[in-house]
């Protein structure tokens, strides 16, 4: 794991490093997130969801190491490509699902869609829309942890392009200030939007940056799950031991146009082809095989059991009834308030 800037040496841990999380689980909860946002991808096309839709296809080592090294008690704070992050945080499929058909039975009872999944009992809050947004909510779950005296580690997930946002400079700079326990996950995969990183940025090093606000940062291999699950688990542990805030880059590709509108003239498309040679979900099968852990028969029972899964979510949500008409104002005023 290279850092930007070695703070956590000689840091003492807070508590022993729990057990690695067995890589059949890993690449089981890749499977499930690659097969729920392909079939997103389908139902959008024929119109079955609306609204906007970014996907994740590309990225689930990223989701679901980060995800992983997490402990229940932490917050997680994700931006509006979460679905993956939401599904393996513990928001079953189905509510995801339903979601995005705008049904009752979703997280936000139909009324979020794609961009803002969520889930208080799973301590997941959003799914946020607007680029760095979710920065200084992180900053604030934080401060509510350190004031109550609770010992959670508040996750913050964000792209690369969130780092041009004066949010990420005044979270960054508070987070440090204040000694918060915020764990800042950068999922770097090089274009904000059609926007390359290196055509907004004119220091790309992004773990500089960190650096500048005196964070202590880390990177990682974005396509290798393991070495996700590696990085954000020590930064973590980091976090809790010494209680003050840590950055992780995670490089990273998405495979997909930014959202189902994006025309996606911006990329080359042999350099899209040099990052599909790099799927996590295969790379991470052809280890397992190799070692003799797995089998293409194992490997196609896992892949079934997730279609099997996103075929239910699907058949629930079709079957859920939207919100009733006379429910469409409840939360839009807050009780008693006049008309």
């Amino acid at each position: 794991m290279n850092s930007g800037r070695d703070a956590s040496a000689g840091q003492a841990r807070a508590a022993p490093d729990p057990a690695p999380v067995p890589a059949l689980r890993l690449l089981a909860d890749m499977l499930r997130i690659r097969r729920m946002e392909e079939k997103c991808a389908e139902l959008y096309g024929t119109g079955r969801i609306r609204g906007f839709l970014h996907l994740y296809i590309g990225e689930e080592a990223c989701a679901t190491g980060t995800i992983h090294a997490l402990e229940a008690g932490d917050n997680v704070v994700a931006t509006y490509r979460e679905h993956g992050h939401a599904l393996l945080r513990g928001v079953c499929m189905e509510a995801i699902m339903a979601e995005m058909f705008g049904k009752a039975t979703g997280c936000s009872r139909g009324r979020g869609g794609s961009m803002h999944l969520f889930d208080v009992a799973h301590r997941f809050y959003g799914g946020n829309a607007i680029v760095g947004g979710g920065l200084p909510l992180a900053v604030g779950l934080a401060l509510a942890d350190r004031l109550q005296g609770r010992p959670g580690v508040t996750a913050c997930i964000f792209g690369e392009g969130a780092v041009a946002e004066g949010a990420f400079h005044e979270s960054m700079n508070l987070a440090a200030l204040w000694r918060l326990p915020v764990l800042f996950c950068c999922e770097n995969n090089l274009y904000a939007m059609g926007t390359a990183l290196a055509r907004s940025e004119s220091q790309t090093d992004l773990c500089a940056k960190a650096a500048g606000y005196a964070v202590p940062a880390a990177r990682a291999d974005g396509m290798d799950v393991g070495a996700v699950c590696a990085a954000v688990r020590a930064a973590a542990q980091a976090v809790r031991a010494d209680g003050g805030p840590f950055f992780v880059e995670l490089q990273t590709y998405r495979f997909r146009a930014h959202s189902m509108f994006d025309p996606e003239l911006y990329r080359d498309k042999a350099e899209v082809a040099r990052w599909k040679a790099r799927d996590p979900i295969e790379a991470c099968f052809a280890a397992l095989k190799a070692e003799g852990v797995l089998t293409e028969a194992a490997f196609s029972a896992l892949d079934a059991a997730a279609q099997a899964e996103v075929e239910a979510a699907v058949a629930s949500a079709e079957a859920a009834a939207p919100e009733a008409v006379a429910d469409l104002l409840k939360d839009v005023h807050s009780p008693g308030a006049g008309a």
